[in-house]
C-alpha cells in the first residue's frame, strides 16, 4: 500500500509546490491532449476520407454538446474538490461515501444524457441554422455519440476521484490505450467500411467504454480509502448537496459558455459550409492548446481544495502565483506555435485552400492570445478549490457569456465579418481574468480575517 501511494499519490500540502505541481499537471496535460485526440481524429478522418460536409457536421455538433454535457460535467468539478477537501483532512469515512456517491451520479447522469442529446439533436441543431446538406449526418453523429454518455461520465467523475488524491498518471495510461483504439476504429469504419459519420462516432464511443472501464477497474482494486466497492454504491443526500453547490454553479457556467458558443457558432454557419469547415479545423487545434493550459486549471483545484481542506491558507497563494506562471508560458507558447504552423496543421484535415484560409483568420485572432484564458480559468479554479463556485459563475456569466452576446447582436451586426465575430472572446478572456482576480483577493483576506 505504502509503495502504491508512493508511486501514485502526491502530498500537496507539505513542501516546495512548484515539483509536485509540474508532476501533478503534465500527466492531466497529456490526459486532456489525449482526449482531444478523440475528436481530432474523428474530424482529420471525415475531413480526408468522407468530405467537406462531413466535416462540417461533425464539427458543428461540438458546440452543442459542450452545452448538453457541460452541466453534468461541473458536478465532477464538485467530486474533485470534495475528495481533495477530505483527502487533506483525513476524512476516511467521508472520502469513501463521497466516492460511492460520485460514481453512483455519473451513472445516473450518462443514461439521462442518453435521451437528452438523442431527442434534441435535429431541433438545436436546425435552430443553430445547420445547413441542411449537413444537418442529417450531424444529427447522425451525435445520436451514436451520446449513446457513450454513462461511459463518459464514469470516465470523467473517477478521473477526477483519481485528480484529487494527486493520482494523474493512471488516468493517463488508460487514455492512451483507448486514444490509439479510437484512431484505429477511425481508420477501419472509415476507410474500410465507408460508415462516414456514423464509424467515427462508433469509434469514440467504444474507446470511451475502454477507459471507463480501466478507471473504474483501478477504483475497485486500490488500497486507498477512495475504493470503489459496488454494493456499497449509493447516494448520500449531504454528499450530492455539497457536490451540486460546487458543481452545478461550474456546471451552469460551462453551460452559459457553450450558449455564447452556440450563438457564435449559428454565426460562422451563416457564412457557409466552408467557412464552417475552416471553423471546425481551427477550433480543434486551439483545443490542444486550451486543454493544455486548462490542466493548470486543474491542478488548481486539487490543490487548493487539498490545501484549504489542511487549513493551510497561506499555500493557497503560491498555488495561485506559480498556476499563474506556467499558464501565461504555457498559452503563449503553444498558441503562437500553432498560428505559426497553422498553415501546415490545418492541412492535416484538408487540402481545400480557401477551408484553411478561413481557419487561419480564426487562429490569427484566438492563438495568439490564449494565455488570457488560461489566466482566467486558473483564478476560477483556484476559487473553486476554496469552495467558491457561484461566484466564479456569477462573474463567467457577466464578464464573458453576456458580453459575447451582447458582442453578437451590437458590434457583430454592424461590422459583420468572422475577424469581428472571433474579437470577442480575447477581449472577453481580459474582462473576466480582472474581475475574478479582485474576487479572489476579497474572498482571500476573509478568509485570513476569520482564521486570525
Amino acid at each position: 500500500m505504502n509503495a502504491k501511494k508512493a508511486t501514485y499519490e502526491i502530498d500537496m500540502c507539505n513542501g516546495p509546490l512548484l515539483g509536485k505541481i509540474l508532476i501533478f499537471t503534465f500527466p492531466v496535460m497529456l490526459s486532456g491532449v489525449l482526449q482531444l485526440l478523440f475528436n481530432a481524429a474523428d474530424i482529420v478522418v471525415v475531413g480526408r476520407f468522407a468530405g467537406n460536409n462531413a466535416l462540417a457536421a461533425v464539427g458543428s455538433t461540438s458546440s452543442l454538446i459542450n452545452l448538453l454535457v457541460n452541466l453534468f460535467i461541473g458536478l465532477s468539478v464538485g467530486t474533485n474538490v470534495l475528495v481533495a477537501r477530505f483527502y487533506g483532512a483525513g476524512q476516511k469515512k467521508e472520502l469513501s461515501g463521497m466516492v460511492h456517491t460520485a460514481i453512483l451520479t455519473s451513472l445516473i447522469s450518462g443514461c439521462i444524457l442518453v435521451v437528452i442529446g438523442i431527442a434534441l439533436a435535429r431541433p438545436i441543431l436546425s435552430l443553430m441554422g445547420t445547413p441542411k446538406e449537413v444537418l442529417g449526418q450531424a444529427v447522425l453523429y451525435m445520436a451514436i455519440y451520446f449513446a457513450g454518455m454513462p461511459a463518459m461520465m464514469s470516465y470523467n467523475f473517477g478521473s477526477a476521484i483519481l485528480r484529487a488524491v494527486g493520482d494523474t498518471k493512471r488516468p493517463l495510461y488508460f487514455l492512451s490505450f483507448s486514444g490509439v483504439v479510437n484512431v484505429l476504429l477511425n481508420l477501419v469504419f472509415v476507410i474500410a467500411f465507408h460508415m462516414g459519420v456514423a464509424g467515427v462516432a462508433l469509434a469514440t464511443v467504444i474507446s470511451q467504454v475502454i477507459s471507463a472501464g480501466l478507471v473504474l477497474r483501478c477504483l475497485m482494486r486500490t488500497e486507498g480509502d477512495y475504493k470503489l466497492v459496488w454494493k456499497e454504491l449509493r447516494i448520500e443526500k449531504d454528499k450530492l448537496l455539497k457536490m451540486m453547490q460546487i458543481g452545478l454553479p461550474a456546471g451552469l457556467q460551462g453551460m452559459l459558455f457553450s450558449i455564447s458558443n452556440v450563438l457564435i457558432q449559428s454565426s460562422v454557419n451563416s457564412f457557409g459550409s466552408i467557412a464552417m469547415g475552416g471553423n471546425t479545423a481551427a477550433s480543434n487545434i486551439e483545443g490542444f492548446v486550451y486543454m493544455a493550459m486548462n490542466s493548470l486549471y486543474q491542478t488548481a483545484i486539487s490543490f487548493a481544495g487539498q490545501n484549504y481542506g489542511a487549513h493551510h491558507y497561506k499555500r493557497i497563494v503560491k498555488i495561485l502565483l506559480i498556476c499563474q506562471g506556467l499558464v501565461i508560458a504555457v498559452g503563449v507558447l503553444l498558441g503562437n506555435t500553432a498560428y505559426f504552423f497553422g498553415n501546415v496543421l490545418l492541412k492535416l484535415y484538408t487540402t481545400d485552400a480557401e477551408v484553411i484560409a478561413y481557419g487561419m483568420g480564426r487562429l490569427k485572432i484566438i492563438c495568439t492570445l490564449y494565455c488570457l484564458c488560461g489566466m482566467m480559468e486558473v483564478v476560477v479554479g483556484v476559487l473553486r478549490g476554496m469552495g467558491y463556485s457561484v461566484m466564479p459563475m456569477l462573474v463567467s456569466l457577466s464578464g464573458a457569456c453576456l458580453f459575447r452576446i451582447v458582442w453578437i447582436y451590437t458590434i457583430f451586426r454592424q461590422y459583420r465579418t468572422l475577424s469581428c465575430l472571433y474579437w470577442s472572446y480575447p477581449i472577453s478572456w481580459a474582462l473576466t481574468f480582472a474581475a475574478h482576480l479582485i474576487c479572489f483577493a476579497i474572498v482571500y483576506h476573509k478568509m485570513v480575517r476569520k482564521t486570525a
